[in-house]
């Protein structure tokens, strides 16, 4: 990463990205929604394609001079529809919660209503949390987990009978089982409801082979294209042919505007990578190193949220190691390793001190580590835990964490 030009210009900025680089090489980034991309994905997103505006889509620009913006958009799509088995794809949303936005207002009316998961047993703030703009404006109906921990498809099905919604939801943020797309799309077909799935966060190990794909399966599938797939921070919307143009309105002109070309470029670079076969190997190597913090964690006494992982993520309830997710968090970044505090299902506690920590495998699995690694690294996070006020401790942890990351360079 060449900022020779940003060195000598601006120095604050040139400082806080050699930080930020720095903490990236040396600690263990294990927030599951984040992920090293290539340096040729970088290559890309810092491109010259940043000075073009081209409103429209590939063939139909408003503005002239777009012939080869045209060629990566296109590439881009062609790309995803492989990968995905997509029949039609819009790579130009921003990000996934835009994306999810968009598909809202394409397939409802001011009022309407969606069936999606609690936030607080996986789901996401943009299906239907009360917070939300887009609560107000459509009517979200939640379902829950079971008490064993698996999505409640009896319930899904009693909820959609009762409330008849426009669209039956299923995607999630923190969940960390599989979802089975075909009943859902039966319980859809027997109300007559739109099936759509946000699959921002295990996108990569669907492309690699190793979850269920529910793009041949149901009417609109959202995702971001960073997280498990590894590419840029950026949006996606997969569909049936039958809701292509009232999609592409409502992303632009409907939603957005100018789409970032660069960004589309380094989706286009990605989607390549993805389709290569060792990525598919990284995939599996994701879900294996899960597996093993699931064991370790679990002989250590960790309550595991939904009993278990057949993903990329777990949700830790820390409620019987006496703290809360937020000082698990800060005593995690003590030591150089980074999750994220995190609701539990039906958690008391508030979104800014929770009950959890969310964490994941997919940027330490992008650096080589294995299932060694992973061992090692859930006995540091035990024994920060267990001696979260005791600051030489967590300093000593650190120590041993910056070791071994230099064993596994981020961009060598």
């Amino acid at each position: 990463m060449n900022h020779k030009k940003l060195s000598k210009f601006d120095t604050k900025i040139y400082s806080a990205i050699e930080k930020e680089k720095q903490r990236q090489e040396q600690g263990l980034e294990m927030i599951p929604s984040e992920n090293f991309v290539s340096p040729a994905v970088l290559e890309a997103l810092g491109s010259i394609l940043t000075n073009k505006y081209s409103e429209g889509y590939p063939g139909k620009r408003y503005y002239g001079g777009c012939e080869f913006i045209d060629d990566a958009e296109t590439l881009a799509i062609e790309r995803a529809k492989k990968l995905f088995k997509a029949e039609h794809v819009n790579v130009q949303p921003l990000s996934g919660a835009p994306a999810n936005v968009a598909v809202y207002f394409a397939l409802l009316k001011p009022g309407d209503t969606v069936l999606g998961m609690d936030l607080s047993h996986g789901g996401h703030l943009t299906h239907g949390h009360p917070v939300t703009y887009m609560a107000k404006i459509f009517n979200f109906i939640r379902y829950k987990t079971t008490s064993a921990g698996k999505i409640d498809y009896k319930q899904i099905e009693i909820l959609a009978k009762k409330h008849k919604p426009k669209i039956i939801l299923v995607g999630y943020s923190a969940y960390s089982r599989e979802i089975n797309y075909k009943k859902i799309q039966i319980i859809a077909d027997k109300v007559g409801a739109i099936t759509m799935a946000d699959i921002a966060h295990i996108a990569g190990l669907i492309a690699g082979g190793q979850m269920n794909n529910p793009v041949p399966i149901f009417d609109v599938v959202t995702t971001t294209t960073h997280k498990t797939l590894r590419g840029p921070r950026g949006g996606m919307i997969m569909c049936k042919k039958k809701w292509a143009k009232i999609i592409d309105k409502a992303v632009f002109p409907g939603f957005q505007g100018g789409p970032h070309e660069n960004n589309i470029a380094a989706k286009a670079v990605a989607f390549k990578e993805a389709l290569e076969p060792t990525f598919k190997t990284y995939a599996k190597q994701i879900m294996k190193n899960a597996k093993i913090l699931e064991q370790e964690f679990k002989t250590r006494n960790y309550k595991i949220c939904f009993n278990g992982t057949d993903n990329h993520l777990l949700l830790i309830d820390l409620n019987n190691k006496n703290l809360s997710g937020k000082e698990a968090q800060e005593a995690l970044d003590k030591a150089g390793i980074t999750v994220n505090k995190n609701m539990i299902p039906d958690d008391p506690r508030s979104p800014m001190d929770p009950s959890g920590i969310r964490l994941g495998t997919p940027a330490l699995t992008s650096r080589g580590m294995r299932e060694k690694e992973m061992k090692i690294i859930a006995g540091w996070i035990d024994q920060v835990i267990i001696n979260r006020q005791n600051d030489k401790k967590l300093a000593e942890i650190k120590k041993q964490v910056v070791k071994m990351t230099k064993k596994f360079p981020l961009y060598k």
